[in-house]
């Protein structure tokens, strides 16, 4: 059905709804601008037990398991939801463009820039034959010295929009509504860390949140230098995170999981 379009480029083609279906079934990605940093979280998929998690169990950033946040430069942070492949080709267009910019002008890439860069990118798969659209939708999170902090979300046709706090993924409607009600203008980091734990909790397929089933990152600025900071969390800052705001896994949980294993 789909070949009568796939391979014509005089009329639109339905392979864009197709990549936002496929997104639609992804795993949970939240993203929320505070006064002082943007706070990501992304859930992750853990696609077997056999699955090897020894580098995570070991203090590391995961081992094998498929990543769902990036660090891109010094002053942007990115979460993916969709195809993973993709997501990797795209995050590696734009580390590269960042660098680019970085050597031409001096200067850190402006996150809208940055954006619109891979918009452009993404758009040109949707216009020309032969070519499928990117199947994955991405939130970047940004700083520059002039409009400071900021959240970006962009699509697989190319369009992109600003937001103070969305989400993409499974159950995006039901986190959107979340926000709405408990999102405020002067939220800190501190406490939309809080905010994205609580909703990321109602939202997510699981029962129960722990490291092995989330991605956490935050982007701030350095007190004392000014700069902008990156931070991808590990499991076991996860895990206190977690601890922190009463959201930890229970031990009667886990023992019920060990069991039913």
């Amino acid at each position: 059905m789909a070949r009568r379009y796939d391979s014509r480029t005089t009329i639109f083609s339905p392979e864009v709804e197709y990549a936002m279906e496929a997104i639609s079934h992804a795993g949970t990605v939240l993203g929320v601008l505070a006064t002082d940093g943007v706070v990501l979280a992304a859930e992750k998929k853990v696609t077997g037990k056999l699955l090897d998690l020894s580098e995570a169990k070991a203090g590391g950033y995961g081992g094998v398991v498929r990543r769902y946040s990036f660090s891109i430069r010094i002053n942007v942070i990115g979460g993916v939801a969709g195809i993973t492949a993709d997501a990797n080709s795209l995050v590696n267009y734009a580390r590269s463009a960042a660098q680019q910019h970085l050597l031409r002008y001096n200067e850190d890439i402006p996150v809208e820039l940055l954006a619109q860069r891979l918009c452009d990118l993404k758009q040109g798969y949707t216009q020309f034959g032969g070519l499928r659209p990117f199947g994955v939708s991405l939130l970047y999170a940004g700083y520059d010295p002039h409009y400071q902090f900021q959240l970006y979300h962009s699509d697989p046709s190319g369009n992109y929009s600003g937001w103070k706090a969305t989400c993409i993924g499974a159950n995006n409607g039901t986190a959107q509504s979340l926000l709405k009600q408990e999102y405020k203008d002067d939220i800190t980091v501190d406490e939309a860390i809080g905010l994205v734990m609580r909703t990321m909790s109602k939202t997510m397929d699981s029962t129960t949140l722990g490291s092995e089933k989330l991605e956490f990152a935050a982007l701030t600025v350095d007190p004392v230098t000014k700069e902008p900071r990156a931070k991808i969390y590990r499991p076991a800052e996860i895990d206190a995170l977690l601890v922190k705001h009463d959201l930890a896994k229970k031990d009667e949980d886990a023992d019920s999981e060990m069991k039913t294993a």
